[in-house]
């Protein structure tokens, strides 16, 4: 038998840079000021006939209400055709061999707690639970309040998807979770970058505003005439206070993509015509500046 390690995983895996690129640019939102990621280090190990696969990577976050520590065990899934747990009665297909065992379930169908409880009343040492078809593997650190103790990490659709696979044919799969890095904008490392450009784009814009040719009196009025259509446009948009039992509060359904927060009660959102919606003060600078919509590019000012 010989025992084969992968480092990173290149089947599903996050790439290392793409993670810590996504994570940064989360941290960069205005909201985000302050706030920690911390990633999810899985040590994910099968058999595949006489081979012992090993495969190591930073494939996903812990939760915001998660502890922070180590935990392992054998990969178990919801018994049953539907993967997500949102069923207070869900059972875990367990394997008998196994101490410990970490519960992976879909997202989607109910909140992040109520997935948690379920496979921890179950006695599921930790939580794995993989995002949306489609997405590839992006991940953001859940919300998950009332969890208690429980490990909960989300990982890619990609890398879920694989493990799934892997499960429903026998294959008996066991992961370590360790703790990753933390990602933290106001680093000084940061700081000393940000006002280091900061200084270099300020001398640049004072020299370009001295030395720029003149611009013609025509393009600036058209410029003008078009930022004025799209404030035109975007008053007679659509807006809409939400309300507490709307269907948009479901924060496994919807969020903002621009400041990617969850929707609130009272939040103030505004709906395109494509029908797609987003908070009132993230989208209007947005159309401002693009005059398209964020998630299917339609143009307010076609349409």
């Amino acid at each position: 038998m010989s025992l084969l390690r992968i480092t990173p995983s290149t089947r599903g895996s996050v790439s290392p840079q793409l993670l810590r690129l996504s994570i940064f640019l989360l941290l960069s939102l205005p909201d985000s000021k302050g706030k920690a990621i911390w990633t999810a280090h899985l040590n994910i190990t099968f058999q595949v006939g006489n081979r012992i696969i090993s495969e190591l990577g930073e494939s996903g976050v812990f939760g915001n209400h998660s502890p922070l520590e180590r935990v392992s065990g054998a990969v178990a899934l919801p018994e049953g055709w539907n993967q997500n747990a949102c069923n207070p009665m869900t059972n875990f297909s367990r394997p008998q061999q196994a101490d410990s065992w970490l519960a992976l379930i879909e997202r989607g169908g109910c909140t992040f707690t109520h997935k948690i409880n379920v496979a921890a009343e179950k006695g599921a040492n930790g939580v794995i639970i993989y995002n949306y078809p489609g997405t590839g593997n992006k991940v953001f650190p859940m919300s998950h309040q009332g969890t208690g103790n429980m490990v909960a990490v989300m990982i890619g659709n990609l890398k879920g998807m694989e493990l799934l696979h892997l499960i429903q044919k026998g294959v008996y799969v066991t992961i370590i979770i360790e703790v990753g890095n933390m990602y933290r904008l106001w680093l000084s490392y940061y700081v000393t970058s940000l006002l280091t450009f900061l200084a270099a784009t300020i001398a640049y814009l004072f020299l370009y505003r001295t030395w720029r040719p003149r611009v013609p009196i025509s393009s600036t009025r058209r410029r003008r005439q078009i930022k004025a259509k799209v404030k035109k446009a975007i008053a007679q948009l659509q807006l809409r206070a939400l309300r507490d039992g709307d269907k948009e509060l479901d924060p496994n359904e919807h969020s903002c993509v621009v400041c990617f927060d969850i929707y609130k009660p009272q939040d103030v959102v505004r709906i395109l015509t494509c029908k797609h919606f987003f908070h009132k003060a993230c989208i209007d600078p947005w159309l401002l500046a693009h005059s398209t919509c964020p998630m299917c590019k339609c143009n307010i000012l076609k349409t």
